[in-house]
């Protein structure tokens, strides 16, 4: 199982300073919602029905629920946690499964010094509302996994958000400090936290759409669809050309 917590590294340069520092989807400019297809493939069937899976809809309903039954996860808002999808290369099932990408500096900051620059990551804005994490899932791949393994990613993915949900990452006090020193002893704990989430699950059926792989789930409901959107970068702040693109 591969996950990834993305990284947040300066990125100079003319072209980087050019793009907004903010990024606003609305009714009137809307989340850009994608076939989930293969690259390079045709999708396994034609869409049927007039209900397609919603797969951020359905993700986001169902991390709502561990949220408000995990104890380690009840800080979590999943309305300021946008769900995307970033499509997977190819079939191999051991690639990228998900990664978390915080929009704020450890402790919450929005602005950090990176040599003699400072740098903001993009900000993420839907109906108004700011983001503080990008949520994205690795498909069609994610889907070819065991039922056990996706909700164990989706936990692991879960638990890197920090306690104080300030838009950071959960940190540990070591070297690993997003592992814990070991990832295979974070690997069991969150493992540990789904069993017990499995063992009192109010809702089963919010669970229903991880016990089917790719080709299942796109017959079943017609079709899959999810919000493609890019990632934040880490842009330069202040900059000439910025202002320059401001006062246009």
């Amino acid at each position: 199982m591969a996950l990834m917590v993305e990284p947040i590294l300066p990125m100079p340069g003319a072209s980087r300073a050019a793009l907004p520092l903010e990024l606003h989807w609305s009714a009137e400019r809307p989340l850009p919602m994608r076939w989930v297809i293969p690259e390079g493939r045709r999708a396994p069937t034609r869409p049927c029905g007039d209900a397609p899976l919603d797969f951020g809809a359905a993700m986001s309903r169902l991390c709502t629920d561990i949220a408000c039954h995990c104890p380690a996860l009840r800080h979590i808002r999943m309305d300021r946690v946008l769900l995307a999808y970033t499509p997977a290369r190819n079939r191999n099932r051991f690639g990228l499964q998900a990664r978390i990408t915080p929009l704020r500096f450890p402790d919450g900051g929005l602005v950090r010094r990176y040599r003699r620059a400072d740098y903001q990551v993009q900000r993420c804005f839907v109906d108004g509302v700011e983001m503080l994490y990008v949520l994205a899932f690795c498909l069609p791949r994610f889907f070819d996994q065991s039922f056990d393994d996706k909700l164990s990613t989706v936990f692991h993915e879960l638990f890197h958000i920090s306690p104080a949900f300030d838009g950071g990452l959960r940190r540990f006090g070591d070297r690993c400090a997003l592992h814990s020193g070991s990832k295979a002893r974070y690997e069991a704990h969150v493992k540990v936290l789904a069993r017990a989430y499995m063992a009192e699950a109010r809702r089963p059926e919010l669970l229903e759409f991880l016990r089917f792989n790719y080709r299942e789930l796109w017959v079943h409901h017609g079709g899959i669809r999810a919000a493609l959107v890019p990632r934040p970068k880490l842009l330069p702040v202040g900059s000439p050309l910025r202002q320059a693109a401001k006062n246009r």
